[in-house]
């Protein structure tokens, strides 16, 4: 039994609450059971409650056991002295107000429903990867597309809000911010840091005199990633390098700490040293590509933005001064949906909650249009009965394992609260 089981409990009125009867043996009647607005102090604020013929208004505390109260030291603590119910699983002691009179308490386990109470039980029984796991394909239709939504948007939020720290730090200037977005998207997972503490270190206002000339912008992004340290005969690698030493020196770039670049375990496509020239390469060839991304409303008009190949000599690199065969090295489908996800949708959410304009089915079908994404979690959701057909439901499945599955917050949860019947 978990403290936040008697929260619902209360909250959604999952108890006989009629004929009520304190301990003490005083008739309860229930106007209001308060605001459960998870903050400091008691858990249900402004509740309004009758004992015998006397009405109180204040706040309700609850906990497994009174005996709790003294345990989390609420009789010292001045926010729960307009506490008027003390609603517990299993009344152990009186708890005293300041002016010496008990504290009225209610003992749940007498009229909670006996189903409500199996079905916790079963809920949380010990599964092999999730709670719900042996439930899931019973969910209706109706709960499951109307919880993926409300997921989405929560993980959209919260991916929103590095936009917006991003942004006060710009003095919101929207093309840098999305400047760095991008470049940490370019970085994926194991060079997104160092991608993004570049593109920190040269100010947009750099970029945007210099994003005329592709040799500068790959001698800027190279040189603030400590990728033009080393010393070759590559004439290539040279030219970058004095472009790069003249740039500093012209716009006082100073000698900022870079975060080293990882080869490791990529692919040579995902090289960091390829996925810089693409970088530069669109900033080049789309000098208003903010502005281009913001009015984009489809996969169908984001993707001819990202049609872009690498310059000449990266065509046959894919690392300094060792050649291969000719190759294009476009920006890949699979790459582009990628930065949607990650960059893009963030990015169109914060911007239009900015101005005010926010149009969430324009969202979700962008994301519906792209494919879902594949892993682990994913493939096993979908054995379970909870199918991903795309982005949007993809998303909303990683939000949903990351923030309520893995914390056991089901009581939180859509799917947990109809399979524990508790409907709002």
């Amino acid at each position: 039994m978990k403290e936040d089981f008697l929260h619902y409990v209360w909250q959604y009125k999952k108890f006989a609450f009629t004929n009520l009867k304190t301990v003490s043996g005083q008739e309860l009647t229930i106007i209001h059971s308060g605001y459960y607005i998870q903050q400091a102090g008691p858990d249900f604020f402004n509740a309004q409650i009758v004992i015998d013929t006397q009405k109180w208004a204040g706040n309700v505390e609850i906990h497994l056991k009174s005996s709790d109260w003294y345990v989390h030291h609420h009789q010292t603590d001045a926010n729960y002295d307009n506490v008027i119910l003390h609603v517990v699983w299993e009344h152990d002691t009186d708890v005293y107000r300041k002016n010496n009179s008990v504290l009225p308490v209610l003992e749940l386990k007498n009229y909670v429903l006996k189903e409500v109470l199996q079905q916790y039980h079963q809920l949380f029984k010990q599964k092999a990867w999730i709670n719900c796991e042996n439930q899931l394909a019973t969910i209706d239709n109706f709960t499951i597309s109307n919880w993926i939504e409300r997921l989405f948007f929560e993980r959209l939020e919260k991916k929103s809000n590095e936009v917006e720290n991003l942004l006060q730090q710009n003095t919101f200037d929207w093309e840098a911010t999305f400047f760095q977005l991008l470049a940490k998207s370019f970085g994926l997972n194991t060079n997104g840091e160092a991608f993004l503490k570049m593109s920190h270190s040269i100010p947009y206002a750099v970029i945007k005199k210099e994003r005329f000339d592709i040799e500068n912008m790959e001698a800027l992004f190279f040189g603030s990633t400590g990728l033009l340290d080393e010393e070759y005969e590559d004439l290539y690698y040279v030219d970058l390098k004095r472009r790069w030493h003249f740039l500093k020196h012209k716009h006082q770039l100073g000698t900022a700490y870079y975060q080293p670049v990882q080869f490791f375990k990529h692919r040579p496509d995902n090289f960091p040293t390829i996925r810089l020239v693409q970088l530069a390469q669109l900033i080049v060839q789309h000098q208003q590509i903010f502005h281009l991304i913001v009015k984009a409303n489809s996969t169908q008009e984001i993707y001819p933005i990202f049609n872009c190949t690498v310059s000449d000599y990266w065509q046959s690199h894919y690392v300094f001064d060792k050649p291969h065969p000719k190759k294009q090295k476009k920006i890949s489908k699979n790459f582009i949906d990628l930065i949607i996800l990650n960059c893009i949708l963030p990015l169109k959410f914060a911007y239009s909650h900015a101005n005010g304009n926010i149009n969430p089915e324009e969202l979700i079908r962008l994301a519906s249009e792209v494919g879902s994404e594949k892993n682990t979690i994913i493939e096993k959701f979908n054995y379970f009965g909870l199918i991903s057909k795309n982005s949007f439901h993809s998303q909303a499945i990683l939000q949903l394992k990351k923030e309520y599955c893995n914390t056991n917050k089901c009581l939180n949860c859509a799917i947990g609260q109809k399979l524990i019947n508790f409907t709002t």
